[in-house]
């Protein structure tokens, strides 16, 4: 797809695009011998429970496979009461991680090198939720032919803080989603300024749809939002404090979902452009939000350099900032922040391909900043709760620098 909105395509978790969908459940995936890695452990000191949701909008047909409806994979992260006797959460569904170890991303060359299917979380699978206090809901999408997976460090982080995080695969533009039974849906052909319109109108009605769900799941769970629901997550939703954030073509998400939906407080945008083409911006860009929303980018994508930004930081009138990420990549704001660097010290990778995906910065620094400055938003503004951290730069966090 060529397009700013498609940043960074080839750097991302990629099945060949187009790949039939595996319609009989998946075979037990093979017993490699590669290497795992571990991601960061959760800073914010409560238990983490998760759970995966498959969703079906039956009013809506799927717009890019005929004659089927709308089908969605979500997580759920949240603070459990106890996670005694529940098994770890897995990094990848089998059937995902098989299709990323065939694919030889992150310059892997054949198969086997990264056992992807035997990486755990530290969140616990089914637990039951805390719900002695309803909880803030944070969504997240993520990037333009990158999985959910990516996101889970800063979901579990945050759910780790008290925050209910849904993380959500937006079926066929992903490259690999796993349906219960190990059905697997691959991504579909796309390319073009009007395919990317579609994507943005996907996106917006996915994630809309998904709040709805939710909302269901409060008052008392639908027929499709029941299955797999933890006990005690119904009472811990707070769905009247919702906020969003997204990498890449998912921060672009996050703000045109904002400018639609009002039940979306707040929100942030993760080094994703808010244009179809050079000459072609969303809607946000052109019209602004009045809501709170944070720009988060690396060098040469602030609202100073990249006119779309700049549109967007002109015509918003509500609480902004724009942060930049010094020495970061585009994948920066992903996982591969901690475990390109973990592979490379392992595998070797190919000469240039970690600066290529997350910098020069320090991987732990990084880590670090972004989880601070990800909670001091929410923090402020769905806690109601002022964050010094916001008002300027910080000696705690020297990779991140305030644009003015």
């Amino acid at each position: 797809m060529n397009s700013a909105l498609a940043f960074g395509l080839g750097l991302s978790l990629v099945v060949p695009a187009g790949a039939a969908a595996s319609d009989a459940p998946s075979a037990p995936p093979p017993a490699y011998t590669g290497v795992r890695f571990a991601l960061p452990e959760a800073t914010g000191g409560r238990p983490v429970g998760s759970a995966e949701l498959h969703l079906v909008d039956r009013e809506r047909q799927d717009p890019w496979v005929a004659d089927r409806a709308r089908e969605l994979m979500v997580s759920l992260w949240y603070p459990a009461r106890r996670t005694r006797g529940c098994p770890r959460q897995p990094y990848m569904p089998a059937g995902v991680a098989r299709s990323v170890d065939e694919s030889g991303s992150f310059g892997l060359a054949g198969p086997g090198k990264v056992d992807w299917a035997g990486i755990r979380t530290e969140a616990a699978r089914g637990a039951p939720a805390d719900d002695r206090r309803r909880r803030p809901v944070v969504l997240h999408s993520p990037g333009l032919e990158v999985s959910r997976t990516l996101g889970t460090s800063t979901a579990i982080e945050l759910a780790s803080r008290g925050y209910v995080v849904v993380t959500v695969d937006h079926t066929y533009e992903t490259p690999a989603v796993q349906f219960p039974g190990g059905r697997v849906e691959f991504q579909e052909p796309m390319s073009g300024t009007e395919d990317l319109k579609k994507v943005v109108e996907t996106r917006v009605r996915d994630i809309r749809f998904v709040l709805d769900q939710l909302a269901l799941v409060r008052r008392g769970p639908g027929p499709d939002a029941r299955r797999g629901l933890p006990k005690g997550l119904d009472k811990a939703l707070d769905l009247e404090r919702v906020g969003m954030y997204g990498h890449s073509g998912g921060g672009a998400t996050a703000a045109e979902t904002m400018r639609v939906d009002r039940r979306i407080d707040a929100g942030v945008n993760m080094d994703g452009t808010l244009q179809y083409d050079d000459s072609d911006f969303l809607p946000v860009a052109r019209e602004g939000l009045d809501r709170p929303f944070r720009l988060m980018g690396k060098a040469g994508q602030t609202h100073l350099d990249k006119a779309s930004w700049r549109s967007f930081w002109d015509h918003s009138a509500g609480w902004k900032r724009d942060l930049s990420l010094v020495g970061g990549s585009h994948f920066s704001y992903t996982d591969a922040q901690s475990f390109v660097p973990a592979l490379d010290e392992r595998l070797d990778l190919p000469a240039g391909l970690r600066e290529q995906y997350v910098g020069t910065v320090d991987p732990g620094r990084s880590t670090a900043a972004q989880r601070a400055y990800l909670a001091a938003f929410f923090d402020q503004h769905l806690r109601k709760r002022p964050q010094d951290l916001l008002d300027g730069p910080s000696s705690a966090h020297p990779d991140v620098r305030f644009v003015d």
